[in-house]
């Protein structure tokens, strides 16, 4: 298992393998952040919402059950007004 820690803390992850690949389960609190991503990325929001900026696409809000999906070697922003959790696996 691997603790990932971003932003002075603000965003954390524990990475494992699963039956469906490589996966990370994290929690983010209030804030705006940019991540890259190297592979792609299938991102379920577990608790709370957030807002989402894929590449070339507009802001757009995703809750509790919804997932959305980072392309390789892009980036992506986020935008948080609370506490959010999510699990994202990695392809």
């Amino acid at each position: 298992m691997k603790h990932n820690v971003y932003f002075e803390g603000k965003v954390q992850s524990l990475g494992l393998k699963t039956e469906d690949g490589y996966a990370t389960v994290g929690v983010m609190t209030e804030g705006q952040y940019t991540f890259l991503a190297e592979s792609e990325e299938r991102v379920t929001i577990v608790g709370g919402q957030l807002r989402v900026k894929l590449a070339d696409e507009d802001w757009k809000v995703v809750r509790k059950n919804e997932q959305y999906i980072v392309r390789a070697n892009s980036s992506f922003a986020v935008e948080t007004t609370s506490d959010v959790a999510y699990i994202c696996y990695y392809k």
